[in-house]
């Protein structure tokens, strides 16, 4: 009768460091996506007083369930909705004796409409029924507007887009020095036009 062979036996004794390793490696080149949202200021709770605001400062924006947009419950057009908001802020409504007179503001200076922009405040209401994709360029035209208003800004004081500005601090050759100025220059060009978007719980 034949002899038998002795079955080979694996040696696992270093598996376990080899998962060790192996868990540490993906810990270190795994890159975690981190959530971005809309920034937006939430109402107040029902025990805190709002603020009062005059009414002519405040603008509002209805997105129905039917694809219309109302600003001041009048259906407007998206393609008017940038210049809309562009003058509500840039009015400069309040008279120039006034302690709210904005000096840098160009526009109508309407009685009926803002006073300046840092009062200038901007309600978004939307439907339940109201398509996401509608809803997110409704968002993108009204910063659009504030954007606009700040290039303008940028373009007077410094000689550069806000816009601009912005990319050039996120730049990774941007020097330390150089992103101190800008952000200096960005706060202050916040600052004259603040986004001031509120919406209001339904």
């Amino acid at each position: 009768m034949g002899r038998r062979l002795p079955v080979p036996e694996v040696n696992a004794g270093s598996m376990a460091d080899i998962a060790f390793l192996l868990l540490i490696f993906f810990l270190v080149t795994t890159t975690i996506e981190t959530d971005s949202g809309i920034d937006r200021k939430l109402p107040p709770p029902d025990d805190v007083t709002e603020v009062t605001r005059k009414k002519k400062n405040v603008l509002s924006v209805l997105l129905d369930g039917k694809g219309q947009l109302l600003v001041q419950d009048q259906i407007t057009a998206l393609t008017d909705l940038r210049e809309t908001v562009m003058a509500f802020l840039d009015n400069g409504g309040a008279p120039s004796d006034s302690p709210d007179h904005c000096a840098y503001c160009s526009g109508k200076e309407l009685s009926s409409s803002s006073d300046n922009p840092l009062m200038a405040t901007i309600t978004m209401r939307s439907g339940r029924e109201t398509e996401y994709g509608f809803y997110i360029t409704v968002q993108n035209e009204v910063v659009a507007a504030y954007n606009t208003l700040r290039n303008r800004e940028g373009q007077r004081l410094y000689g550069l887009d806000y816009t601009d500005m912005e990319i050039a601090y996120e730049a990774s050759e941007t020097t330390e020095a150089e992103k101190t100025l800008l952000r200096k220059q960005i706060m202050h060009l916040r600052e004259m036009y603040p986004l001031n978007i509120i919406e209001p719980l339904q």
